[in-house]
């Protein structure tokens, strides 16, 4: 009997997916707690920043303070990017003004930039691994 057990505890964790990942990111400098952060995380350049229907996961997070926070789990390893913004107003989209800038605040894994519009997913992209993972990104 004790072999029995020995051996299916084993299979278990032999079988188990050790790959598996959880990303914990963490949005700093949201402006008020009015509406949600909505958050796009990709693992291709094929729609980065703004499809929805690209996006690996996607999720609109309650604010709490001058902060958002969630947690993606059971993520494969490998390479993202993610793209936040702050809908102040809950309509599902940026506000922007006449010019096209943004009138809410939003950005991007590694805090990065592009030059007149978003970064490039290369730009955006780390690195996940097994395991848990932390992010954080400062709207602008």
């Amino acid at each position: 009997m004790k072999t029995i057990f020995l051996f299916l505890f084993l299979v278990g964790v032999l079988f188990t997916d050790q790959s598996s990942a959880n990303l914990t990111l963490t949005v700093n400098k949201v402006k008020n707690d009015k509406g949600v952060v909505r958050v796009l995380l990709f693992d291709k350049s094929a729609g980065f920043p703004d499809v929805v229907e690209n996006a690996v996961r996607n999720a609109s997070v309650d604010i709490k303070g001058d902060k958002a926070v969630i947690t993606f789990n059971n993520l494969p390893a490998g390479t993202y990017a993610l793209s936040v913004f702050h809908d102040s107003e809950n309509t599902g989209k940026l506000r922007t003004n006449a010019f096209g800038i943004p009138r809410d605040g939003y950005g991007f894994s590694n805090n990065a930039s592009g030059t007149f519009g978003p970064p490039s997913f290369e730009k955006a992209a780390f690195k996940v691994n097994a395991g848990e993972n932390k992010v954080s990104i400062d709207l602008k």
